[in-house]
């Protein structure tokens, strides 16, 4: 089996940990690639145990031919895999080597496990919606997609965004900023605004303000059928758009038109692992002394 690993940083108490995951890698004969910024972290820390590894640099030399792609870190980390597997029929799972992770969901603890599971391919596979912008289409140089969220925020004051589904106007919103969020980006800066939590694959997008000036104005569920239409105004004359981790300022008016991409992130779903199961752990619901 052929694995690509993602990561960035952890900190030292996480060094046994990806130490593990050779052996394990190693003892099922698979073949990794390393993504070289990773690779060249761990080499001071568990060089020998990644000696012989291939590496790759960035989208356009990555091997294709790898079957999945693991992804070290934490959610930040999970989403910059994206990029080296989007419009590829290549699975991803994340470790998770810090703290809270909806995305990176295999913790530390359950790393042979899974992939005692996955190398006896006890596993499924989910798909997941991701969000593009259809107007501009070079925003972010190729990369217009997010599997979270699109936001547009105000940069230093207060601005209004114009806001149509399908053409029809919605709403002028008087706001920091505006959430265009996916089922998946529910559980994450949506969830901080007060917006609900969607599971995944229901088919709806959350449009969602951040610090309204109008208190009667809410967060809506939309189908993802839809296209919105967002016209900017700002009275600084800048803003910052986002998708994802990336994030660009752009200066003046402009119409942006944000929809479901065409294409899916596709996720590797390990036995005993659900939605719920993980927002009872992550948000520690039922943790109550009454139950």
């Amino acid at each position: 089996m052929k694995i690509a690993i993602f990561g960035k940083t952890f900190n030292q108490g996480f060094s046994p940990y990806i130490t593990e995951l050779m052996k394990i890698l190693k003892a099922h004969q698979a073949e990794v690639a390393v993504y070289k910024p990773f690779y060249d972290f761990i080499s001071c820390i568990a060089g020998e145990a990644f000696k012989g590894c291939a590496t790759y640099s960035d989208p356009n030399d990555f091997d294709n031919t790898c079957e999945l792609m693991v992804s070290i870190g934490g959610d930040g980390t999970f989403l910059e895999s994206i990029p080296f597997v989007i419009s590829k029929d290549m699975p991803v799972i994340g470790i998770n080597s810090g703290r809270l992770g909806f995305l990176a969901n295999i913790s530390k603890e359950n790393i042979q496990d899974a992939f005692n599971s996955i190398f006896s391919h006890q596993y499924d596979f989910e798909y997941r919606t991701l969000l593009c912008f259809k107007q501009p289409e070079n925003l972010f140089n190729g990369m217009n997609f997010a599997l979270n969220d699109i936001t547009i925020k105000s940069n230093t004051s207060l601005i209004t965004i114009d806001a149509y589904i399908n053409d029809e106007f919605l709403n002028t919103y008087w706001t920091d900023g505006l959430i265009i969020s996916t089922p998946t980006g529910s559980t994450a800066y949506s969830l901080s605004v007060g917006g609900p939590v969607v599971v995944p694959g229901s088919g709806n997008l959350i449009i969602a303000p951040i610090s309204s000036h109008n208190l009667t104005v809410r967060p809506l569920i939309i189908p993802d059928t839809n296209v919105i239409s967002l016209k900017v105004n700002s009275r600084s004359g800048d803003y910052l758009v986002t998708a994802d981790n990336r994030t660009r300022k752009v200066e003046g008016q402009e119409l942006f038109r944000i929809g479901k991409s065409d294409f899916r992130l596709k996720m590797l779903k390990l036995p005993k692992t659900s939605f719920y199961s993980t927002l009872r752990d992550k948000l520690k619901w039922g943790e109550d002394v009454r139950n």
